[in-house]
């Protein structure tokens, strides 16, 4: 699994990993930060930036002596323009099966009509 967009996904099936990102969307961290809500060590947090980095979806930096996690908006933009394009394809067929049910019902209500 090589691809940007599966390595995104994959990355992002972790809840922990989900949360870090969403907390990143605030601004950068630094490892302590990120890892100062879980009950895990920094090393463990380490590990989760690490996949996080594979996937291309945070960087860090060097900032004096820290080295701030920073979130890669870019990859989003991928991983958005390939959920929109199958959301387009999904809404444009409940388009098609509206159309066919309210055929349907027109055509069952014109019988009706007819019968009395």
């Amino acid at each position: 699994m090589t691809d940007r967009l599966s390595l995104a996904f994959s990355a992002l099936a972790d809840p922990t990993r989900r949360d870090i990102v969403a907390r990143l969307t605030d601004g950068d961290a630094t490892v302590g930060e990120l890892a100062e809500p879980y009950d895990v060590s920094l090393q463990a947090i380490s590990k989760h930036l690490k996949v996080l980095e594979g996937a291309g979806l945070v960087t860090r930096g060097r900032e004096a002596q820290t080295r701030p996690v920073h979130l890669e908006a870019e990859v989003f933009d991928l991983m958005t323009a390939w959920i929109e394009r199958y959301r387009q394809r999904a809404e444009e067929r409940y388009r098609r099966l509206d159309a066919v049910l309210a055929e349907m019902n027109d055509e069952t209500t014109s019988h009706e009509g007819a019968a009395s």
